[in-house]
């Protein structure tokens, strides 16, 4: 008989109840115990929503008040003592302050935040030195296997192994490399395994994420010595090795001889990766979970096409051996589309939500083990509504597709280089040396959330709405002024979320009512869904943009999101190339850019956020990726004037390695994270001539530490050493939307007095 089994479950609840309990917590509202309590039954709710699906296999050990990575690096003692100095290294006073730093005197700031991989998902990056040890803290995963155990659910632990925990980790000192801490950190994993087993466990999966990346002899070395030692550690366990987002490709043999007994295949990424473990030969005792559901995006699934690869599968290694799954953890995924009574019925039908894609893994399951027949109305409805999406006038725009074939190489490129650009903008827009901005958005207050509710709901209409928006603008300016900003931003006051507001916009996309995925911590996102051809209907943000511009004689600068980060911020149609799409929203960008520069915006901003997180997990990929990205950027910006002047931001990704990129883009100014990360991408503009202006973000914004004044400005000296006074920009790593003013203005208060001291010491 197939098994079914999943991966990882979302934990935020189906109302975002960790949200709410975990921020009611950090306030003060809500004890420690409550906050157990309430985890206590979100996680028994994730369990019975699986079970139920008919799931044979359910994951324990996914759920997380911050984050898995931070998860894991407690569990083995890795938290750097800074935090352990707070009290238990397990409680929650060291497990936040590792997440989100501590405010005030004294205060701590936070562990770096980055992506995981190619998502939208941010993990806490653990820390390692010569000095790190490691030890055994396993009292919340042993907890809550048992209580997974007591409601009677068929539980697998989840780990994330020992060689991505170190690889995902960042060393404290250069040239140290984690993974020659291996040897230290096995038998911690050797002895987890024993004491799961002691608890009940029969079945422990565990995650090693890094074969999606390209492998080193090192990389290669310390996962057979890993597997080897926890094959030996715990005999009569059943173990799982998981890797998703990318094909094992040359490693799969590699994969294929460890001593696991069950192997994960990401088929939705990696479909050829079957065919090739077929070919290989999978040894007698092993098993393949078959990831045939797209954990990561919301479509259907054309079953017809997945219960062909399972047969596939079957007929070499029997029923008995095929485990039927999500391709990855739907974390990434919204938990119920029975909310969205809003949406079309033609395009509801064309989708699966977490628990839709269960659902479709056990009809998977039981085609498999009884033949067709036993998921025969499963097997006809997705048939149906296959056909109905191919067919439906809502996906195809032909005035579209004639715009994007009739482009040429001139409508992707500026009118002039930078260097002329540049004198052209700063002979309209007058600014000083080491001119000072935000990224964009400023704090979304609880009457602004209560403002859109009530519009919403009806309960006011939109002139009431747009007067409590034009107010809230309009107190932005005057702080940013009172301040002493030098270029202005709106504050965004309107926008729900950076992407879902253009989606909510364009044609060719769909909005959810509660489709609320994780992006980090307490912050959840609600994607929109591309599914057809993608065009502007109307001007999206110039009368906001002109509004606040006619407040203040200074610059205002036009805020947009740029078409590869609503890309892949988006659920994104599967039946085109992505390039063709991102495209398709660059070209709707580019006709609201131009709109701005001719309502009067003399600097526009184009963030581009995931730019970087789109980048393929493997080399042999980048190059077309990096290709058709910067090109849709330059599509969206090529249009204007030379006097305008064209801004981007990228935040929280490693970019030294695609620098030159981030160059091809040809932006005017481009502001990056780096505070956080201790300015090290100063290393990469170190080695690299960047040609424009840049902004070097020289506080942490996701974090309620406020940073003093001597400690910006030594970011910003070391900054303007490496890029030179002229093209430094100063401001903030990201947007101030998920802090309080509270925190934001004496932030910003200190970001200037820091930069009119850089400018006076000369």
């Amino acid at each position: 008989m197939a098994t079914s089994l999943n991966l990882g479950y979302p934990r935020i609840g189906p109302r975002r109840e960790l949200k709410r309990a975990t921020e009611d917590f950090w306030a003060g509202r809500l004890d420690a115990e409550g906050l157990e309590a309430a985890a206590a039954e979100i996680r028994a709710g994730m369990w019975r929503a699986q079970a139920a699906a008919g799931i044979d296999s359910v994951p324990v050990g996914d759920f997380s008040f911050y984050d898995q990575v931070l998860d894991a690096a407690v569990l083995v003692g890795a938290l750097p003592a800074r935090y352990r100095a707070l009290g238990d290294p397990t409680g929650l006073p060291a497990y936040f302050a590792a997440a989100r730093g501590v405010a005030g005197e004294g205060g701590l700031a936070p562990l770096e935040m980055t992506k995981w991989f190619d998502t939208n998902y941010h993990y806490i990056v653990p820390e390692y030195s010569e000095e790190t040890e490691f030890s055994l803290h396993p009292e919340r995963l042993l907890a809550q296997l048992r209580e997974a155990l007591a409601l009677g659910v068929p539980a697998r632990p989840v780990l994330l192994g020992p060689v991505s925990l170190l690889r995902l980790g960042k060393p404290t000192a250069p040239g140290f490399d984690p993974l020659s801490l291996l040897g230290r950190l096995l038998p911690v994993y050797a002895e987890l395994l024993a004491k799961l087993r002691e608890e009940g466990a029969a079945f422990v999966q565990i995650d090693e994420p890094i074969f999606a990346t390209d492998l080193g002899d090192v990389e290669r070395a310390a996962l057979r010595r890993s597997f080897e030692v926890l094959r030996a550690a715990a005999p009569g366990l059943r173990l799982m090795l998981a890797s998703y987002f990318a094909s094992y490709g040359k490693d799969l043999g590699l994969a294929l001889s460890l001593p696991v007994d069950v192997l994960h295949l990401d088929l939705v990424r990696a479909p050829r990766d079957l065919a090739g473990a077929l070919s290989q030969g999978v040894p007698e005792a092993l098993s393949l979970s078959l990831g045939v559901i797209d954990g990561r995006n919301v479509w259907r699934a054309n079953l017809r096409e997945a219960l062909g690869l399972l047969e596939e599968g079957q007929r070499v290694l029997g029923g008995e051996r095929i485990l039927v799954a999500p391709s990855c953890s739907l974390l990434h995924v919204p938990i119920d589309l029975g909310a969205e009574t809003a949406m079309p019925q033609e395009l509801r039908g064309w989708l699966a939500f977490a628990g839709e894609k269960l659902r479709e893994v056990s009809a998977l399951a039981a085609a498999l083990t009884k033949g067709p027949e036993a998921a025969q109305d499963a097997l006809a409805e997705s048939d149906r509504q296959v056909a109905a999406r191919a067919a439906s006038p809502l996906v195809h725009d032909p005035a579209v597709r004639a715009r994007l074939a009739a482009l040429g190489p001139d409508d992707a490129r500026r009118k002039s280089p930078g260097e002329l650009r540049r004198a052209a903008q700063g002979a309209r827009i007058p600014l000083p040396e080491l001119p000072t901005t935000t990224i964009g958005s400023f704090p979304q207050t609880p009457e602004l959330r209560a403002l859109r509710a009530k519009r919403r709901s009806g309960e006011i209409g939109d002139a009431a709405y747009e007067e409590g928006i034009r107010a809230e603008i309009a107190r932005v300016v005057r702080l940013q002024e009172e301040i002493g900003l030098d270029l202005l931003v709106h504050g965004e006051a309107e926008r729900n979320d950076m992407v879902e507001y253009f989606g909510e916009q364009l044609a060719g996309f769909a909005a959810t009512q509660g489709g609320w995925v994780q992006s980090y911590g307490t912050r959840c996102v609600k994607p929109p869904i591309i599914y057809g051809d993608v065009h502007r209907p109307q001007p999206m943000t110039v009368r906001w943009l002109s509004y606040a511009q006619s407040l203040t004689e200074r610059p205002v600068k036009g805020m947009l999101t740029g078409p590869v980060t609503i890309l892949q911020w988006s659920f994104v149609r599967d039946d085109q190339p992505r390039e063709t799409t991102a495209k398709q929203i660059a070209l709707a960008i580019r006709d609201e850019v131009l709109d701005l520069e001719a309502a009067g915006i003399l600097a526009i901003q184009i963030d581009e956020p995931a730019f970087r997180e789109g980048v393929p997990l493997q080399q042999t990929e980048r190059d077309d990726y990096l290709r058709w990205a910067t090109e849709a950027f330059r599509l969206a910006t090529a249009g204007v004037r030379d006097e305008t002047q064209i801004h981007s931001h990228m935040c929280y990704s490693e970019f030294n390695d695609i620098v030159p990129a981030i160059a091809d883009l040809d932006a005017d100014v481009i502001s990056i994270e780096a505070a956080r990360s201790g300015m090290e991408l100063l290393e990469a503009f170190s080695r690299f001539a960047y040609p424009n202006e840049i902004g070097p973000g020289v506080y942490d914004i996701h974090s309620p530490r406020v940073p003093g004044v001597e400690e910006m400005a030594e970011a910003l000296r070391a900054a303007a050493e490496v890029l030179g006074r002229t093209k430094v920009w100063v401001n903030p790593d990201c947007g101030l939307k998920t802090r309080r003013f509270e925190e934001a203005v004496p932030a910003l208060r200190n970001m200037v007095a820091a930069a009119r001291a850089v400018r006076e010491q000369g």
